[in-house]
């Protein structure tokens, strides 16, 4: 894993950035690509297990519990794991999104997440996410507390 400081001076994880796949594979040989699977494997998206690797690798950097993070989430330990673990995939990217502020996600750490789920990432454009993206940068990592954020301006809370 790779890490980097995140523009509000947060450690972040994150995988090698797409464009340096992008050109390792530019020169490689169509009889290579066994190799350019072995020696980045842990670079390359499964889509199944994904999201729940890279949840799971962000939550153990942070020292976080699972258990924790279904309590402030709101849910039980079976049904949680069963989302984190795509087992019973939702649709709710709230629901995602609220997973990601339990477990003290950065905004980057959350668009990835989003993005490994196949949900859309925080989009600055939209309003409710400009809230979720503002509360993320100042580290508020309460859902009722963003939720609270989201009533002030008229805006659905996170479902």
């Amino acid at each position: 894993m790779y890490w980097r400081r995140s523009a509000a001076g947060e450690k972040a994880m994150y995988k090698r950035p797409t464009e340096e796949l992008d050109k390792l594979l530019e020169n490689s040989k169509p009889g290579k690509i066994g190799e350019f699977f072995d020696e980045n494997r842990s670079e390359l998206a499964d889509e199944h297990k994904g999201f729940y690797y890279y949840y799971k690798n962000v939550l153990d950097s942070k020292h976080i519990m699972l258990k924790d993070v279904y309590i402030q989430v709101g849910v039980s330990e079976s049904y949680g794991s069963k989302i984190i673990s795509m087992e019973k995939h939702t649709a709710s990217r709230d629901l995602i999104i609220r997973f990601c502020i339990a477990g003290h996600f950065s905004l980057v750490e959350t668009n990835r997440a989003l993005k490994l789920y196949g949900l859309s990432p925080l989009y600055a454009k939209n309003r409710k996410d400009a809230c979720i993206i503002v509360a993320l940068n100042n580290h508020i990592y309460d859902v009722e507390r963003i939720n609270a954020m989201l009533e002030e301006n008229k805006m659905e809370k996170l479902g």
